[in-house]
């Protein structure tokens, strides 16, 4: 292991929730009044849980961003290029070392197993984010995802076969492989891959984000369906809820409501409560505006009783088959430099590149 530094856990206190900012040439543009509401949302639940945003931008949309912005919000706007503004799979992860100091890590992005030009996303990391920490960012030019990546305070990490043996990431890279390439980036010391469980319309291979989430005391959060029997969903959600009480006996399990929300077109679109983003004292909660949204909030309070749950509409963000994790990633405290931090807490600003 590098320094002997370990990803942190989510649930690890942060200054930061870095998001890009959806522009017209993106995948949005049939929904992109909408979906920057949504962002606004999102920006203001971090700021009130007392963590700032770190928003990458289209320069064209700057001067409108501002805007949109109340002037006292905590936003370091970063013009910037990217294809696209699923954050989660190509910002920087973070890993502490002994001292607590936080380390930044990219991984290789290329668009899910080449279904999407990354190109400019896989550069984001080296343009516009390594000089806002303090650290050097280390690099693999193994091609993995955040979103596939979920681990707790003993360095357990979780993902898919499904995902990670996709031929068109890593070629024909063993689990093994991968598992030697986690302990030295990621100073993990228990690897466990889940064979069961996929969201029709996900485009990422089964990410674990949006099937199994690791709680602070040893719980899990699982994506199920057993409030549908007759979902095509059902057997392969009940399948992994078994394996998971397999590979990880220990582990209470709170198991989540299936909404069922498709498209015009009639496509199912991956539709998951487990996709939630731990920002300091709260839970930013994914919901659809579906008759499961009640019940995901109670599933989600019990398995986080010291926790807030504050529910955020991303019925939008589901119509690009994600949601709110997809498009966030958090930055732990010790991470950032101090004149990042400081730059944060004066309100709305533009990063000028040192």
């Amino acid at each position: 292991m590098q320094g002997n530094r370990t990803m942190a856990p989510e649930w690890t206190p942060i200054d930061a929730v870095m998001l890009a900012w959806p522009h017209a040439l993106t995948d949005w543009a049939p929904w992109l009044k909408e979906a920057r509401h949504t962002y606004l949302s999102v920006i203001e639940a971090v700021n009130n849980h007392n963590a700032g945003v770190i928003l990458l931008c289209a320069p064209d949309d700057v001067a409108a961003v501002q805007e949109l912005l109340a002037p006292d919000a905590r936003v370091l706007i970063i013009p910037a290029y990217f294809n696209d503004t699923w954050m989660r799979d190509y910002g920087f992860i973070t890993c502490f070392d002994a001292q607590g100091n936080g380390s930044p890590v990219e991984f290789r992005f290329n668009g899910w197993g080449e279904k999407f030009d990354a190109s400019e996303d896989n550069l984001a990391n080296q343009r516009h984010l390594a000089s806002l920490c303090k650290a050097v960012m280390r690099s693999s030019p193994i091609v993995a995802e955040g979103g596939a990546l979920e681990i707790d305070e003993t360095g357990h990490l979780l993902s898919t076969q499904q995902c990670l043996l996709n031929p068109k990431r890593n070629g024909d890279i063993t689990i093994n492989d991968y598992q030697t390439v986690f302990e030295e980036m990621l100073g993990c010391r228990q690897f466990t891959v889940l064979n069961h469980g996929h969201l029709e319309g996900d485009d990422t291979d089964g990410h674990v984000d949006t099937l199994v989430r690791f709680t602070p005391n040893k719980g899990l959060v699982i994506q199920a369906a057993f409030n549908r029997p007759m979902d095509t969903h059902f057997e392969g959600l009940k399948a992994l809820c078994e394996e998971c009480s397999e590979k990880l006996p220990e582990h209470k399990q709170f198991t989540l409501p299936l909404p069922h929300i498709v498209n015009n077109d009639g496509d199912r679109l991956p539709a998951s409560y487990a996709n939630y983003l731990i920002c300091n004292n709260a839970i930013l909660l994914p919901i659809y505006g579906e008759p499961e949204d009640d019940e995901a909030i109670q599933v989600i309070q019990d398995a986080h009783p010291e926790y807030e749950v504050y529910p955020i509409d991303c019925s939008v963000l589901v119509k690009q088959y994600g949601s709110l994790h997809c498009i966030s990633m958090q930055v732990p405290i010790n991470t950032l430099k101090d004149s990042v931090v400081n730059a944060l807490n004066q309100g709305v600003s533009i990063h000028a590149p040192e």
